[in-house]
């Protein structure tokens, strides 16, 4: 992952933050994330965030889910052990709705969250850099991404100006890495993964 500058603004309030946030993206600043202590209804829309596509995935999985119900029920019934009891059909779709019903669901439910883990990037051994302590304590933290045509000092003011408090530049990695918290970053970077 690569090394990045960052200035982190902290806010006290969502009324703040949530305008703040719509100054940033029109003042054409390159907005990492925003950090709250509880759901903000809005902020994915100002923050420029497409919406989810969760609701795709679980469909895709569901209908695999079915279909290897009916697939694996049918090449048992009539390929690997075809058996004639009493002289019922050999696909008996009422018989095979519970077993499907119950694989749609396991495989939705399952992959679901597999995604939902996945795409938040929740995954044992994953660290992810901590711009400020109380960030999803009490605090809304919003971090801006330096870029070569930024000026720290001049995002700085314009935190201010915004209603940001305890401003501070930092330097981050840009994404998640495996790590350890109860190491510092130099200790985990210092030494190669198999010493």
């Amino acid at each position: 992952m690569a090394v990045k500058n960052f200035v982190v603004g902290l806010f006290d309030d969502e009324a703040v933050l949530f305008p703040a946030v719509k100054k940033v993206r029109n003042a054409g600043y390159k907005l990492h994330d925003v950090y709250t202590p509880f759901p903000v209804h809005g902020l994915d829309h100002a923050m420029g965030l497409r919406e989810t596509s969760l609701h795709t995935a679980g469909f895709i999985y569901g209908i695999t889910g079915t279909t290897t119900a009916l697939g694996f029920m049918s090449w048992v019934f009539n390929v690997d052990w075809p058996l004639n009891i009493g002289g019922k059909p050999h696909f008996p779709l009422p018989a095979f709705i519970p077993i499907t019903f119950e694989l749609t669901v396991l495989f939705a439910a399952v992959g679901m969250v597999m995604t939902f883990c996945y795409l938040c990037q929740l995954m044992p051994g994953v660290k992810k850099h901590i711009f400020h302590p109380r960030q999803t304590d009490d605090k809304f933290v919003m971090a801006i991404e330096l870029t070569e045509k930024t000026n720290a000092e001049e995002v700085k003011r314009f935190l201010k100006d915004a209603g940001a408090h305890d401003i501070n530049e930092q330097r981050a990695e840009a994404g998640w890495w495996y790590g350890r918290f109860d190491k510092d970053d130099a200790d985990i970077h210092a030494y190669p993964a198999n010493a």
